[in-house]
């Protein structure tokens, strides 16, 4: 991508339509987005500049103008340290007026910029940030939380392989909040349906040698290696895992790799993985439509985070035009009134607890003869209902969840 490209998208004005007298409640006569994401780290391929990039997509489809009132996007990077995001965020608010904030993928991050939206009251978007606990105990009535989380992931993917034999498990897991909880959720899962866990280790992010973990899980003999780690991590483990014939033992790796970690990985190594997704470039026309834009603009097929940074942000506009404020609590109040339907949001409904409910997908890399061409590598196994995928409302602990 050009530099200059990305200059211009970063400090990018945009404008869209609603009436002279809902802007009369609009702070600071504008309404600003913050992109706060990973620009240069492991998760900057699925998140980065392609969460501006969709941001932008969802602002112009939004109307283009809106009666002289601006919609702004500033961006940065919280180099996945937990201290910097809450320090960005809280520049951003006290400072530069940034209604919304947008992203925060990696989990320790996206709960220190949670407790900043609250106390601030800012809207708070979580879309790469997967902790279930965000709208568990964590839970605030500014977040929401649009893609994924620890428990659909861990859940779909343990029952998964033990419904087809693979019952003993060994962790690989990146040793911050969404790794223990990507782990304690995926385990929860596995030991329900039967399975069991023979042990793990946890590794530093950004890891760039997996040898020693590698070696402790062959021989920990388990049938699968479980990957609570993501992005350039998981892509990274299973690469090395093929220098180390992992597959050809008769061990399988399990986790949360999507498409562009199986392109990482190449196919030869990856094929036969397993993993849940929240949405994939190839799953309908619609889909594709999208992907289409964004690759003439990118040059990469959209990942699911930038597809549900796109729903998140368009829904979060559609609620400020409806409500005709862009007061926090009664965005995210209209948030949850407003269906939410577009083609990244299938069966969906955002619930009191902020969790986005839609349907998931349980995926299998391609084998390189399936492949029909370079972004062709997965194939959907089976659709799982956002009411199965997700935790059960009255079991996550959220405060603002009254319970009976």
């Amino acid at each position: 991508m050009k530099k200059s490209w990305f200059h211009a998208l970063a400090g990018a004005t945009l404008v869209a339509c609603a009436s002279p007298a809902a802007w009369a409640q609009i702070s600071g006569d504008s309404v600003k987005l913050g992109v706060l994401t990973d620009m240069s780290g492991v998760y900057s391929d699925n998140s980065g500049v392609g969460m501006v990039l969709a941001t932008q997509m969802a602002i112009e489809d939004f109307g283009g103008k809106l009666n002289g009132k601006p919609i702004e996007v500033v961006t940065a990077d919280h180099q996945n340290k937990p201290d910097v995001g809450a320090t960005l965020a809280r520049k951003w608010i006290d400072t530069e007026g940034v209604d919304v904030i947008v992203d925060v993928i990696g989990s320790a991050v996206a709960f220190a910029v949670q407790n900043v939206a609250a106390e601030k009251n800012r809207v708070m978007l979580n879309v790469g940030s997967g902790a279930a606990d965000l709208t568990g105990p964590a839970c605030t009535p500014v977040s929401v939380q649009w893609v994924w989380d620890t428990y659909s992931f861990g859940g779909i993917v343990g029952k998964a392989m033990v419904k087809r034999g693979f019952d003993t498990f060994f962790f690989i897991a990146v040793d911050n909040a969404f790794g223990q909880q990507m782990q304690r959720d995926m385990s929860r899962a596995i030991e329900q349906a039967g399975g069991k866990i023979v042990g793990g280790v946890r590794h530093p992010i950004g890891t760039a040698d997996y040898s020693s973990f590698l070696l402790q899980a062959q021989g920990s003999k388990a049938k699968v290696i479980a990957l609570a780690n993501a992005g350039n991590d998981t892509a990274n483990t299973v690469k090395q895992g093929a220098e180390f014939g992992i597959r050809k033992a008769g061990q399988e790796f399990a986790g949360s790799v999507a498409a562009r970690e199986v392109r990482a990985i190449g196919l030869p190594a990856a094929q036969g993985m397993m993993a849940p997704v929240s949405w994939y470039w190839d799953l309908d026309d619609e889909s594709r439509a999208f992907a289409k834009r964004f690759f003439a603009k990118r040059g990469v097929m959209p990942s699911e985070f930038q597809a549900g940074a796109y729903s998140a942000v368009l829904h979060y506009l559609k609620a400020v035009q409806a409500s005709g404020t862009d007061e926090a609590k009664a965005v995210v109040r209209k948030m949850k009134d407003s269906p939410v339907k577009d083609f990244f949001a299938r069966n969906a409904s955002l619930r009191e607890d902020g969790r986005m409910i839609h349907d998931m997908f349980l995926v299998q890399a391609k084998t390189p003869a399936e492949s029909k061409s370079d972004w062709d590598v997965l194939k959907v196994l089976a659709t799982v209902p956002g009411d199965e995928a997700f935790r059960p409302l009255l079991e996550g602990n959220c405060p603002l969840v009254k319970k009976p």
